[in-house]
């Protein structure tokens, strides 16, 4: 059912995925229905297929958004810290900023200047307050690198292809805490990696898929 669940509103979109089983938790459900992907997304916005942002990025299929939220949803609860890497459009950044609430914290990070100041000012002019009380922060940087200034993260979600384990983020995950991360060159699959309470990590390898190679702005604009 997957790549099938578009919609003509933003909630007939929620309801196809919830129907194709994709998403479930009460919680991401919440999410998605509170953040308007045509905030986010100029053109088609609840056709379940990635969509152009501009300067060689995409805003992901809203299949891949419901995965990684449900994915992530034990480690996005009210109070808690996540760190969104190569956020781009915002719009999986003000989902998870939905999920942790008023007391927690997410940090959208994106090598791409001009989509980061985009994005803040389209959470600006729908989710002020999400803003102007901190619950949401975006950077510009480099998002291989993650954000110390603030780690620990109890969830990490990754929108762009690691081309190997991402060590440098995984330093920067909580104990417990969990990534969702694509990794691969030629054949890339959705990894999770979680932490335990001392530390130790393991990985599960959930599906093939086929996303944008994380890697830096020249090479993202040159591609």
């Amino acid at each position: 059912m997957a790549w099938m669940c578009s919609g003509k509103t933003n909630d007939e979109l929620v309801d196809n995925l919830v129907k194709a089983r994709i998403i479930s938790s009460s919680q991401v459900i919440s999410a998605m229905r509170a953040v308007d992907r045509a905030h986010f997304s100029k053109q088609y916005p609840y056709e379940d297929s990635p969509q152009g942002i501009g300067y060689g990025a995409t805003i992901s299929a809203p299949h891949m958004h419901g995965y990684a939220l449900e994915g992530l949803v034990e480690y996005l609860k009210p109070g808690m810290r996540a760190l969104d890497v190569g956020s781009g459009s915002g719009y999986l950044t003000a989902c998870m900023a939905a999920m942790v609430g008023s007391n927690g914290h997410v940090v959208g990070i994106e090598h791409i200047p001009e989509l980061a100041d985009q994005s803040l000012v389209d959470l600006r002019a729908h989710y002020p307050e999400w803003v102007n009380d901190k619950r949401i922060e975006i950077v510009t940087g480099d998002g291989r690198l993650g954000h110390n200034e603030g780690a620990p993260y109890d969830s990490i979600h990754v929108g762009a292809a690691a081309p190997k384990k991402p060590t440098e983020l995984l330093a920067q995950l909580k104990a417990p805490g969990r990534m969702f991360v694509p990794v691969g060159t030629n054949s890339q699959y959705i990894v999770v990696y979680d932490k335990d309470e001392s530390g130790n990590v393991t990985e599960d390898r959930v599906m093939g898929v086929r996303y944008v190679p994380l890697t830096d702005a020249a090479m993202q604009l040159m591609g």
